[in-house]
């Protein structure tokens, strides 16, 4: 074997070596940051377990805010359907026992106006018949 030879050998020995440890630092470096990545899952997990149970939380009590205003609003409602139908009733009420007498006594005032009416008209039809003037008996002099 020639010198050439041991020397391109020896050059291939150490390069392969440098190889190797650069592949095996490289496994090491994988192998920290696989760790390390592994211990933020857990820790982030850990961390957020908190806060999803409290979103949890949350929410059952938004649900139940919601059920409780929806079943006061509804309440509201039926209060004031009731109220309303109790106003329609007593304008009902109002209007029988106020108005029928207001119209009798519309209609009384009016057979009254039409009786005053009618004397009138036979006072006149006398004046005009004994050939009195409206403002004869009016006049002073």
């Amino acid at each position: 074997m020639s010198t050439t030879a041991v020397v391109l050998l020896g050059v291939i020995a150490v390069a392969t070596f440098v190889m190797a440890a650069f592949q095996i630092g490289l496994f090491i470096v994988a192998a920290r940051l696989a760790r390390r990545l592994e211990e933020l899952g857990t820790r982030i997990e850990q961390e957020i377990r908190p806060l999803v149970s409290d979103a949890t939380v949350v929410a059952a009590n938004a649900a139940r805010v919601s059920e409780l205003a929806v079943a006061q609003v509804e309440r509201a409602d039926r209060v004031l359907a009731d109220l309303a139908q109790r106003v329609d009733d007593a304008s009902r009420l109002v209007q029988g026992a106020l108005l029928a007498p207001v119209r009798e006594g519309r209609a009384l005032l009016a057979g009254i106006g039409a009786a005053i009416g009618a004397v009138r008209e036979v006072r006149q039809a006398r004046a005009q018949a004994l050939g009195m003037d409206d403002d004869d008996p009016l006049f002073i002099g």
